[in-house]
């Protein structure tokens, strides 16, 4: 089992990402898109969607810096090992709040707005599910250690993440972790391989300017063009 977890799964879910992503592409490029729901309702979208985004990004950000970032490179710029758990603490206790808030909202505008209620799709339950455990699971994992220098997984689960990519994955490290945090791997896992085959795979068509670029705004036409355009004898002249 702990081969099946910590060596074979990450590849799996990889695999299945990219996999994923080359199907997505080859045959569903045109559905490669949030599948926006911002005609059914906007103004608690335009709260949700930024607050969630945000909040998602400093996750991920504070995730990519706690495994790939060494112990040593941190205490050879002066960061004591209390000073980067407080930071740690802290910083991803708010961005894990953030997200949740923004998910929340999200999850609340499906269940309350009846025409984005059924536009939603069992994929979109799924995923939904996956990414509210995941956030949900490292907070609590976070938490559940805030003695002292809480647990510190630059020893163990950090080190087991970069010999990932070394192809030499150390099993042994993350079999000695906490379950908490062996659980939240495992579901974080789960969720990277669904990327592809969710409306998050959004994420990877332009995902800096997806941040500051403006909402898709969905106008009716002028009511004296609505309906079909009369009928005129001869030719019709271009550009006029």
């Amino acid at each position: 089992m702990t081969t099946l977890l910590w060596g074979a799964l990450p590849y799996i879910a990889f695999a299945l990402l990219v996999a994923g992503l080359a199907w997505r592409y080859r045959y569903d490029k045109y559905g490669w898109t949030t599948r926006s729901s911002q005609i059914y309702e906007s103004r608690l979208l335009n709260i949700a969607s930024p607050v969630f985004h945000y909040g998602i990004l400093f996750v991920l950000a504070g995730h990519l810096v706690g495994l790939f970032v060494p112990e040593s490179w941190t205490h050879a710029i002066g960061v004591s090992e209390h000073t980067y758990h407080l930071f740690s603490l802290y910083g991803g206790t708010f961005a894990g709040a953030l997200a949740l808030c923004g998910l929340g909202l999200l999850v609340h505008r499906r269940r309350t707005r009846a025409p984005v209620f059924r536009a939603t799709t069992v994929n979109d339950k799924v995923m939904y599910l996956f990414l509210v455990s995941a956030v949900v699971l490292g907070m609590v994992a976070k938490l559940s250690h805030v003695s002292g220098n809480g647990y510190d997984y630059r020893q163990t689960i950090a080190p087991w993440a970069r010999s990932l990519f070394m192809l030499r994955p150390d099993t042994q490290l993350m079999a000695d972790a906490p379950v908490l945090f062996q659980v939240h791997a495992v579901v974080g896992m789960v969720l990277i391989a669904l990327v592809p085959y969710t409306r998050l795979v959004h994420m990877f068509s332009a995902p800096v300017p997806y941040l500051s670029r403006p909402y898709v705004v969905y106008r009716t036409r002028d009511p004296e063009q609505l309906g079909p355009r009369p009928e005129r004898r001869g030719w019709e002249r271009l550009g006029g």
